[in-house]
C-alpha cells in the first residue's frame, strides 16, 4: 500500500519497541517526530521514559521500502543490545515521561545491512500555534496510534489507530503541568503513542465556525493511566510494558495522561543544546 490519505501516512509513523529488562520483555510504541532548526532538519524516535527503562536489549520495528515506496508487510527488526534505556536521552526533568533517540544513526546502520526503510515523520508544524489553540474546544475528538498490548497487525506489521476524546482541555495545563488528560482506552503498549486531533472533511471550532476542510493537529504523546484499586483510592500509574499479573482489585479507569507536544520540542532542544548541534541561546 503506498499511504496516499493523512491516515494512511499515519500508519507509517509509529515504531514498535521491543525490549528485554531483568523482569522479562516489553511492548511500547515510538513514533518519528522532525525538528526544524536552522533549516535543518533533526528526526527523533520519540517515547517515554518508562518504556525503555531498565532495557538491557530493544528491537525496533520499521517497514522496509523500495524505490522510495513501503513494502507492507515487510519489517526491518533492528537490535539495539548492551544498554538499550542508555541509547535514549530523556527530558531534563524527572517527572516528564519523555525519551528521544537520533534517526539518521539508526537508519545508516540499517543501509549498512543492505536494507532502506520507510517512516512518515510527524513535522513540528502539525504542533498548534497559540491561535490554533484559542480555537480548540473543551471536549475534542483525539486519535492515537500504537500497539495496546503489544497488538499490531502481523500480517501486514502496521500499527493500531484508537479514538477517544479530551478529558480536560488541551488547551490548559493539567493541575499545572504541560499535560492534559483523555478519555480513552489506554493499555499497556500503548505508551509512546502520538495523540492528534484529526478531522476529516469538515470540522467546527469552539465559536461554531465550520470549516469545511481537513485538519490534523498533534498535541503531544501518551504517558500514564489512572486506576482504582480497593477502597477506590485513585492513583497515577505509568503504564508498564512487560506483562505481568494484575490484581482483580486494580482497574484502569479510561483516563490517561499525555504530555503535551512541548515537551518533546524541549526534550529536543536540551538534546542539540548538549551535542552542539544547536546554540544555547545569549552565549
Amino acid at each position: 500500500m503506498e499511504p496516499t490519505s493523512i491516515t494512511e501516512k499515519l500508519l507509517y509513523n509509529t515504531v514498535r519497541i521491543e525490549t528485554a529488562t531483568a523482569n522479562g520483555k516489553g511492548t511500547g510504541t515510538g513514533f518519528i517526530f522532525s525538528y526544524e532548526y536552522d533549516s535543518q532538519y533533526y528526526p527523533f524516535i520519540v517515547t517515554n521514559k518508562h518504556v525503555v527503562k531498565g532495557a538491557h536489549t530493544g528491537w525496533l520495528y520499521f517497514t522496509q521500502s523500495r524505490d522510495g515506496k513501503p513494502i507492507t508487510g515487510l519489517p526491518f527488526r533492528l537490535e539495539v543490545a548492551g544498554g538499550f534505556e542508555a541509547a535514549w536521552y530523556g527530558h531534563p526533568k524527572d517527572e516528564i515521561d519523555v525519551a528521544i533517540i537520533p534517526l539518521v544513526p539508526l537508519v545508516q546502520q540499517i543501509k549498512s545491512m543492505g536494507a532502506d526503510i520507510f517512516v512518515m515523520p510527524i513535522g513540528d508544524d502539525l504542533i498548534p500555534t497559540d491561535n490554533i489553540i484559542s480555537e480548540l474546544d473543551a471536549l475534542e475528538t483525539i486519535t492515537f496510534i500504537g500497539y495496546p498490548n503489544g497488538l499490531w497487525d502481523t500480517k501486514n506489521f502496521l500499527p493500531i489507530i484508537r479514538r477517544g476524546i479530551t478529558a480536560t482541555p488541551a488547551s490548559m495545563d493539567f493541575q499545572g503541568e504541560k499535560q492534559f488528560l483523555i478519555d480513552a482506552s489506554v493499555f499497556p503498549g500503548s505508551s509512546g503513542s502520538p495523540v492528534f486531533i484529526l478531522n476529516i472533511g469538515m470540522y467546527t471550532n469552539k465559536f461554531g465556525t465550520t470549516n469545511v476542510a481537513s485538519r490534523i493537529i498533534f498535541l503531544g504523546i501518551v504517558a500514564s493511566v489512572f486506576y482504582r484499586e480497593d477502597l477506590n483510592k485513585i492513583q497515577i500509574m505509568s503504564q508498564p510494558t512487560v506483562d505481568v499479573p494484575v490484581a482483580v482489585s486494580r482497574q484502569m479507569i479510561d483516563i490517561g495522561i499525555v504530555f503535551k507536544a512541548s515537551t518533546i520540542v524541549e526534550t529536543i532542544e536540551s538534546y542539540l543544546i548538549k551535542f552542539n548541534a544547536k546554540k544555547a541561546e545569549n552565549t
